[in-house]
C-alpha cells in the first residue's frame, strides 16, 4: 500500500496547483482490494459501499454526455 502521508502529500500537491476538484478518501483499516466481496479476509462492507456511492456520484457529475 501507499503510506497515508504520501497520499495526503499528493492530494496537497494537486490542490496547490489549482486542482480544486480533488477529493481523496481514506478508509482506515481497509486494505488493498477492500472492494473484493469474494475475499472475506480483505472485504470491508461499509467502506466499499461508501466508495461505490462516491464513484457513481463522481461519474454522474463528470461523465454526463
Amino acid at each position: 500500500g501507499i503510506p497515508v502521508a504520501d497520499v495526503k502529500a499528493f492530494e496537497a500537491a494537486l490542490k496547490s496547483k489549482g486542482n480544486t476538484n480533488v477529493e481523496f478518501v481514506l478508509y482506515p483499516g481497509a486494505p488493498h482490494a477492500f472492494f473484493s466481496d469474494d475475499r472475506p479476509q480483505v472485504y470491508r462492507k461499509e467502506a466499499s459501499e461508501d466508495a461505490w456511492k462516491r464513484c457513481l456520484a463522481f461519474f454522474d457529475k463528470h461523465l454526463k454526455g
